[in-house]
């Protein structure tokens, strides 16, 4: 097959640009609704609700830094790949897109490295929500809880794509009023002109009244950056699922042009009117979570148990993406012949229920791993996947600076989402990642991770380079 048609293939129906995806058997299922709401929620992770805590306690008011600092990371990372998406839209995405473009070994590499953290996070989410259901009904072990939030969900992408997109529909609308509720109920709050608020409001003061901006100098920044990458991680899961629906290169466009002011309100709005409302260092933010303190502050009734509801929409969502894009990123392996044929096959309804199972199945295994090995093989699971993240985006500058090229020379009229400043801003962006990368391993809390993780890719890298080695060895035969 030549290139020209591989691209004419993944964009769908030449004749119509925005035509639903059908070559590869996926049922364009997703409407534009549910794509736009795909695209907003995630980036709405539950480390957003759970993790901003702890950074803010490491960090200060700074943390804000940190996070516009990995939010432009992304919004760059986003903007390549909306390049290549919007060009060519394929449920196997950016690795689908470095297979074409730095070689089959690369997209063998990063489609499995990527499959293999989507399944290591659905036993992190499901033992997660489990935990806050086994709160509210006791009655029901923790395990089991994992186990019912596991079967219903899977039940529910093997239905059709459709029921995974109204479920996430729902899910994502569900975090983004939580959001925007409290980023303007919070901000009339900070400046006093909350009726029945018990917090005076105090503007702008807290972001500077207690040690200053940088309580813990430049160099905690560097630390919150650490401390917040990892929240961001599923923001390209839009750019998967834009193969299955009705105007892939429209989501994919929309999706991309809208990531900054989505990063901008859900990240840095939010954490702001949570360090305005209360000082950085007040104690009942470490101890109840940094939304949980600022709605007490202003004297929200039960806000514990309100946001324990936010969150345990957030860990569904995730479970329910991370389903659906673990499955979607197999059958794109098992398609292009670096996974099991069988992922490849498409059930009547339109989904590639083998891909979907033999997720599900290692999940299941990993959540057994939570349980019984918890300080062994579970944490080696962690670690060994908690990288990958960064190795996925930084795959994604190196194939966009190769695919700019290749898109020009055999279409160029599918440009029609362009990075900015290319080449320069590709390269300042990969240059950030491998910093990050690097200086992970000169952090302690960090250095098992990224260790862990370079050595299980290292390892996957081997294995692809020598698969295709042999592939090429047995064409020469042949």
């Amino acid at each position: 097959m030549s290139s020209s048609t591989t691209l004419q293939k993944a964009g769908g129906s030449s004749g119509d640009p925005g035509a639903p995806q059908s070559s590869d058997g996926l049922k364009a299922g997703l409407k534009n609704r549910h794509l736009s709401m795909i695209a907003i929620g995630g980036v709405i992770g539950a480390g957003l609700f759970v993790g901003s805590s702890g950074g803010i306690a490491k960090t200060g008011p700074a943390i804000l830094i940190s996070y516009a600092l990995v939010g432009a990371m992304v919004v760059f990372v986003m903007r390549m790949l909306g390049e290549m998406a919007a060009a060519s839209p394929n449920s196997g995405s950016f690795s689908a897109y470095a297979d074409r473009a730095l070689g089959r070994w690369a997209g063998f590499s990063i489609g499995w490295l990527y499959w293999f953290f989507w399944v290591v996070v659905l036993a992190v989410e499901a033992t997660a929500g489990a935990k806050i259901l086994e709160g509210w009904i006791p009655a029901v072990p923790q395990w089991g809880w994992a186990l019912i939030v596991m079967v219903v969900l899977t039940a529910t992408n093997l239905a059709s794509v459709s029921s995974y997109g109204e479920f996430e529909f729902w899910f994502a609308g569900i975090k983004v009023v939580a959001i925007g509720a409290f980023v303007i109920v919070g901000g009339l709050a900070v400046f006093g002109v909350l009726p029945g608020s018990d917090n005076p409001g105090a503007g702008f003061a807290h972001l500077t009244d207690t040690g200053g901006f940088m309580p813990h100098g430049a160099g905690s920044i560097l630390t919150g950056v650490l401390m917040v990458v990892f929240s961001f991680m599923g923001s390209e899961i839009v750019t998967l699922a834009a193969g299955e629906s009705e105007d892939p290169r429209r989501a994919v466009t929309k999706a991309t042009n809208s990531v900054i002011w989505r990063i901008g309100v859900f990240y840095l709005g939010s954490i702001l009117i949570v360090l305005c409302l209360l000082p950085w260092n007040d104690k009942s933010i470490t101890d109840k979570g940094s939304y949980v303190a600022a709605l007490d502050s202003i004297g929200i009734a039960h806000a514990g148990q309100i946001m324990n509801v936010i969150v345990l929409t957030a860990v569904l969502s995730c479970l329910n993406s991370g389903l659906y894009t673990a499955s979607r990123m197999a059958f794109s392996l098992g398609e292009r012949g670096d996974a099991p044929k069988a992922f490849a096959k498409v059930s009547a309804n339109g989904v590639p229920k083998a891909a979907i199972l033999g997720s599900v199945v290692f999940g299941f295994v990993a959540v057994y791993f939570n349980y019984a090995f918890p300080d062994t093989i579970f944490n080696f699971l962690l670690n060994s996947s908690g990288a990958i993240a960064l190795f996925v985006w930084l795959v994604i500058c190196f194939t966009q600076l190769k695919m700019r090229g290749i898109l020009l020379k055999e279409a160029p009229e599918k440009l029609t989402v362009k990075m900015w400043l290319f080449p320069w801003l590709t390269w300042a962006t990969a240059a950030m990642i491998t910093f990050v990368i690097g200086y992970m391993f000169y952090d302690d809390g960090n250095r098992e991770v990224v260790i862990w993780s370079t050595v299980v890719a290292g390892a996957v890298v081997l294995t692809g380079v020598v698969l295709n080695a042999v592939r090429a060895r047995d064409a020469v035969d042949a």
